[in-house]
């Protein structure tokens, strides 16, 4: 997965990445001191004491300060989605963020958009019990100053729960209809080995 996730950086112009680690944290540093391509600059912050998503973001907010916007890729997610045109769309639009959505069966279970006739996102409710859409966040996410701005101190904080809800008419979503799997849960990952067309 890593392999994968720092090829498609790689080819959308990513020079740098912050890759959080917790779970199998020597796994993930023994890959990357035998990365063979230094094409993209890898750091790593551990977290022996897990932030959040969001408490992450914050922790590491010096690390993107001065960039006019920057990716967050949940690591877990394997696509083929269209992040050139999703880039080109968010510096058209000017917003806070852009979020990839694409639609799911189960919405109870991921963090649920609604969006109006523009794509601008009206409302974000992480894990609904009443769902409004199926249109979920895809874990992939373009960001911006302005989303920094609203990360809770709190820890941990979520950027689902704690961030998302706060930038509502600010978002735009960006619909993914290609290939798109969370392989979060070991149905997924077994569905991956015979589906991934990478």
């Amino acid at each position: 997965m890593l392999t994968i996730w720092l090829r498609l950086c790689k080819k959308l112009g990513i020079k740098d990445v912050l890759i959080n680690l917790h779970a199998h944290a020597h796994a993930v540093r023994t890959f990357l001191r035998e990365l063979a391509d230094g094409d993209v600059r890898v750091k790593v912050a551990e977290e022996t004491h897990l932030l959040g998503s969001a408490g992450t973001l914050r922790a590491n907010r010096s690390w993107v300060e001065g960039e006019e916007l920057f990716w967050v890729f949940y690591a877990d997610v394997l696509h083929c989605a269209d992040l050139a045109t999703m880039l080109h769309l968010h510096r058209q639009r000017k917003v806070a963020a852009t979020l990839g959505v694409y639609e799911v069966p189960d919405p109870s279970r991921c963090g649920i958009i609604t969006a109006n006739s523009e794509d601008i996102i009206e409302n974000f409710v992480e894990k609904p019990k009443l769902p409004t859409s199926n249109l979920a966040f895809s874990g992939l996410m373009i960001a911006t100053p302005a989303l920094l701005d609203v990360i809770p101190e709190r820890i941990p904080s979520d950027i689902g729960f704690d961030v998302l809800p706060q930038l509502k008419n600010q978002m735009l979503a960006f619909r993914i209809s290609d290939y798109l799997i969370d392989v979060g849960t070991m149905e997924n990952y077994q569905k991956a080995q015979t589906t991934w067309p990478g």
